[in-house]
């Protein structure tokens, strides 16, 4: 007997800064599928949300493809109504911002707001924050819901986090790694830029986040001429934040140094 052919994938950008995320077709029939430009509504670990559809490289979908049993799938087409519904949600979460910008300042709190979502389904309003420490922020927590009705979650996050977040452009000129193609965050030393016979100034090795550049790590085997290195740990290509899929570059091309085996 045949194996089943394995369930076609679909690129989404839940927002328009970040990286795509691969979703599978779920009940939609293939010739149905989802075309590039198309909004759909997709099941992520934090519940429904409305995304873009996006090209995705195919020499990539193997390494990208979710576990069978994974909740990550495109529900359905996005229809008007959600297109709609995502809309009055980007305008709350904008109010949102703006208010609890002003609480912060009332309470006097050492945060900064990074970033509001707003569930799908209306059910909760997230509220993504950097502070040096811990801070005290449950009478924050009382009054945006008993300003907007619905469930708070305040999350603090690093300074990494948030430049992922915000997006921009780095020193090299191209969209910074943490937005594009980077999954987690390793440690980077400042001997990584030693070994590459950098120079130590914090300015040129510090990226928009302020904390050293992840290139110095994942660039450091190609800075020692290690063949087909670039984006992993010394070795090669083994480490999950240098490869654009989280695993090793097998066959097909890396996502970060366009190597191939």
């Amino acid at each position: 007997m045949s194996a089943q052919p394995p369930a076609p994938l679909v690129a989404v950008k839940l927002t328009p800064v970040g990286r795509a995320q691969t979703f599978l077709l779920g009940d939609i029939p293939t010739e149905s599928a989802p075309r590039s430009g198309e909004r759909v509504v997709v099941h992520t670990d934090g519940g429904p949300a409305v995304g873009t559809v996006v090209r995705s490289i195919p020499q990539l979908e193997g390494k990208r493809r979710p576990p069978a049993d994974s909740p990550h799938r495109v529900v359905r087409l996005a229809t008007r109504d959600d297109v709609v519904m995502r809309l009055k949600h980007q305008h709350r979460e904008q109010e949102a911002h703006r208010i609890a910008m002003l609480k912060i300042r009332e309470h006097g709190l050492g945060m900064k707001l990074a970033r509001v979502e707003q569930a799908f389904d209306g059910s909760k309003l997230v509220f993504y924050f950097t502070a040096d420490g811990r801070v005290d922020f449950r009478e924050l927590v009382r009054e945006l819901a008993s300003e907007f009705r619905t469930r708070i979650e305040m999350r603090q996050i690093g300074v990494r986090d948030e430049a992922k977040i915000y997006g921009g452009y780095g020193t090299c000129g191209r969209p910074l790694c943490c937005t594009t193609f980077l999954q987690s965050f390793e440690p980077v030393s400042i001997k990584m830029a030693k070994q590459q016979d950098l120079s130590l100034n914090p300015s040129k090795l510090s990226g928009l986040c302020g904390r050293l550049k992840c290139c110095l790590r994942y660039e450091l085997p190609n800075a020692k001429g290690v063949q087909h290195g670039g984006c992993g740990s010394e070795g090669g290509c083994d480490n999950p934040s240098g490869c654009g899929s989280g695993g090793g570059c097998g066959s097909g091309s890396c996502g970060s140094c366009n190597c191939r085996t």
